[in-house]
């Protein structure tokens, strides 16, 4: 293989077929393939996304039901085994904060973060979160450690 009769793989490179609206003499002027009059047929046509022909869309057909809460606020959750885990894998020494938790893409910036209580503490860990389970923050308390909220 030399660099005069390189190729793109097989099935890579789709062919262009024929060049539209370029004039008559090309086979595929004047309307260019588009028929006449319609929405299809302007410049600057998209459907909505869902439009159907003017059919009832899937997405109204469907019945809806349930509630959805619009003040709900969704914790970002992390466990105990976790974070029993970075301390014998030694991420961590002695104190779990916000900024360590984003570096080790535990959560986001944006992310509020609440303790769960699965698994079981060993060490001793300063833990600083937005909220904590019953459950976390007195395994937390019953390993040495602290649980601070925010």
């Amino acid at each position: 293989m030399e660099l005069n009769n390189l190729q793109p793989a097989a099935g890579s490179v789709k062919s262009e077929g024929k060049r539209l609206g370029r004039g008559q003499g090309s086979g595929k002027g004047g309307t260019a393939a588009r028929g006449h009059k319609g929405a299809k047929s302007r410049s600057g046509y998209s459907k909505k996304i869902g439009f159907e022909g003017g059919q009832m869309p899937l997405q109204r057909r469907v019945p809806k039901f349930g509630f959805t809460n619009v003040n709900r606020v969704e914790y970002q959750g992390i466990n105990l085994d976790t974070i029993q885990q970075l301390v014998e894998s030694k991420k961590i020494k002695d104190s779990l904060g916000l900024e360590d938790m984003m570096s080790l893409r535990l959560s986001t910036s944006n992310d509020l973060v609440k303790i769960l209580g699965r698994g079981e503490l060993k060490s001793a860990v300063k833990v600083t979160a937005h909220k904590f389970t019953a459950s976390a923050k007195a395994a937390i308390e019953a390993a040495g450690g602290e649980a601070i909220t925010l």
